[in-house]
């Protein structure tokens, strides 16, 4: 029987499905990585004898990697084929994680995360286009909600799985377990992905590439510095204002090249546009802003261990994983707009619910309302991510995908800077200019904004057709009659 089931599995009707779990398990492992750092950074300090402070340089080596390469990643899976970058940025990330968990000082760490980032710049957005590539729009919702699940428990994982394994073990063991990870992957890529090339041989746009990555780069490191306790307002300052020239500069390029690095022409698809640009550009600042916060306000606000912190922000993935069975049948029950209105501002209503915790709370009312919000984000985030691509041509994915890997990983930084902001500006409020320490009040004042972009985030959707994803959610629209029993022409 196992035998049979396990044929059934690599059969070639169900390889879209496979190559969809071996893509999230891909992302589960990058991602993963990124936020499962940060808890581990004391005692890796204590093994370079470096101050944990200056650790902060190996995090921001990757994030800035990953600025720099993301927008040439489509290009490269054109040119040389998915299934080969794909299978490059495996093997480099893996072994990038040897070199980090072998590290002995903080030179070979942050040149090992530099490695790291160039794997994972390629990892998202290619293993992305090979599932869009594999998978027709009926199966689009369920393939897409498989891929982008680890987007968001690995966040909230990752502290939690952290304190494990740095208090019972070695904090290199956080990057040794990357390896049988990615040694699977490695040969199920090989034996079931499908190397597709662009037929048309685009040259490289370098201008393009030097001015976006130049210009993400110095946003992300500036917005990333915003986050941190008592950054530099000047630097970061010109690290922001720096950046937006820049890109100011690429945008400006971009538009007049003949085959530029990023192609802007897709914005003027509405469901792309719409799903990256304005409604989940503000969706994604909340999911970003939100497991910031949740950790910082246990800790800080409600005097919790780390420990029972993290093991509080489990509930919100346990409601990730619950939902991701139910959202193709509320898609096709209510259609994406209706779906990512309504299910929005529920999002919101929840995220506004952890401005009334106080330490009083009962952990187990704590609990129950991040499961919501896991519920519900998950819809979410799941359906948006689906529509971005319905409309795209076949021959548009990768630039698609990789314009979309951009902005969302803008974005996700955008929502630690936007969390950090809300915070210090609550603070400078609440004690009439004074900064210090953080209190309940400011996180209430923090969770209040995330509910209202949240909400502003929703009711974008408003804009969308009715009609729009119907193929890939299969619901059906009835247009509103005029006359009661006439259908409206």
């Amino acid at each position: 029987m196992f035998l049979a089931r396990l044929k059934r599995l690599f059969a070639p009707e169900n390889r879209q499905w496979l190559i969809a779990a071996i893509v999230a398990c891909a992302f589960f492992m990058e991602l993963l990585d990124g936020s499962v750092i940060a808890t581990a950074l004391p005692q890796m300090a204590q093994s370079f004898h470096e101050n944990p402070v200056n650790l902060s340089i190996g995090m921001s080596a990757y994030l800035l990697t990953l600025a720099i390469f993301i927008p040439s990643s489509g290009w490269m899976a054109d040119r040389y084929g998915s299934k080969t970058i794909f299978l490059s940025a495996i093997a480099i990330f893996t072994a990038a994680s040897v070199l980090c968990g072998f590290s002995n000082s903080l030179l070979e760490f942050t040149a090992a995360r530099v490695v790291q980032g160039i794997g994972g710049a390629m990892m998202v957005p290619v293993g992305r286009l090979v599932v869009l590539r594999g998978s027709d729009k009926r199966n689009l919702v369920n393939l897409m909600q498989t891929v982008t699940v680890p987007g968001l428990i690995a966040p909230v994982l990752g502290p939690p799985i952290g304190g494990f394994i740095t208090t019972f073990t070695s904090w290199r063991w956080i990057f040794f377990l990357n390896i049988p990870i990615g040694i699977l992957g490695l040969v199920l890529v090989a034996l079931f992905m499908v190397n597709h090339k662009a037929e048309e041989r685009r040259s490289f746009d370098r201008l393009g590439f030097v001015l976006c990555g130049g210009g993400l780069a110095s946003l992300l490191f500036g917005l990333d510095q915003l986050g941190r306790p008592n950054f530099d307002a000047t630097i970061t300052g010109v690290l922001i204002g720096g950046g937006v020239v820049l890109c100011a500069l690429a945008f400006v390029h971009l538009r007049r090249a003949v085959h530029p690095l990023i192609d802007l022409s897709l914005f003027k698809i509405p469901t792309f546009a719409l799903t990256t640009l304005f409604a989940g550009t503000g969706f994604r600042i909340v999911i970003g802003t939100t497991p910031f916060l949740w950790p910082l306000m246990f800790q800080v606000g409600f005097g919790m261990t780390a420990f029972a912190s993290g093991g509080l922000i489990i509930a919100c993935a346990g409601g990730d994983l619950v939902m991701k069975v139910y959202a193709r049948q509320i898609l096709r029950r209510f259609g994406f707009r209706q779906t990512l209105i309504f299910n929005g501002l529920l999002v919101a209503l929840s995220v506004l619910a952890c401005a009334a915790f106080s330490a009083s709370t009962p952990v187990v009312v704590i609990a129950a309302v991040l499961f919501i919000i896991g519920l519900f984000r998950s819809i979410q985030f799941g359906a948006f991510n689906s529509l971005t691509y319905v409309d795209i041509p076949p021959e548009k994915l990768s630039a698609a995908s990789s314009l979309a890997s951009t902005i969302q990983q803008m974005s996700f930084g955008l929502g630690v800077a936007f969390g950090a902001l809300a915070l210090h500006l609550a603070a400078l409020w609440n004690r009439s200019g004074s900064t210090q320490a953080f209190t309940v009040a400011d996180f209430r004042v923090a969770f209040v904004a995330a509910a209202v972009l949240a909400t502003a985030a929703a009711l974008a959707f408003t804009r969308l057709d009715p009609h729009a994803g119907s193929e890939a959610s299969g619901h059906r629209y009835v247009i509103p009659s005029v006359v009661e029993g006439q259908p409206q022409s």
